[in-house]
């Protein structure tokens, strides 16, 4: 049994409402749960004191009995200060990829040899 610790959506329609819950991962996203942790709300400014509601030495246990907090919610625990979550870099994520370089590569040197030709003309 794989468990998560995860947001549960509630709400209405472009208003969301989030429950922080520890829920096995085949469970339905917003059925079934084990416990609840928290909530939060979104939509409310940063620096309100009911946007996150979490009990922390709960997320602690259940981290203990091996719960994988999903990314969002670890970002969550960081800012109450019950784990440390590891910074996520990924810098080739936006190269481009390889035909699109060999593309830049044929045009940069059909631009030279231009380049080139231009300057014999000149002379």
């Amino acid at each position: 049994m794989s468990l998560k610790i995860r947001l549960s959506r509630g709400g209405a329609k472009k208003r969301p409402f989030y429950r922080i819950v520890v829920a096995d991962s085949r469970y339905p996203r917003d059925g079934r749960f084990i416990e609840r942790l928290g909530t939060f709300d979104p939509l409310k400014a940063k620096d309100a004191a009911d946007r996150l509601v979490l009990d922390g030495e709960k997320a602690r246990a259940w981290i203990a009995k091996g719960a994988q907090p999903t990314d969002r919610v670890a970002r969550l625990l960081e800012a109450v200060g019950v784990g440390k979550r590891e910074a996520r870099n990924n810098p080739t994520k936006a190269q481009p990829k390889k035909k699109a370089q060999e593309r830049a590569a044929a045009a940069a040197a059909a631009a030279e040899k231009a380049a080139a030709a231009g300057e014999a003309a000149a002379e």
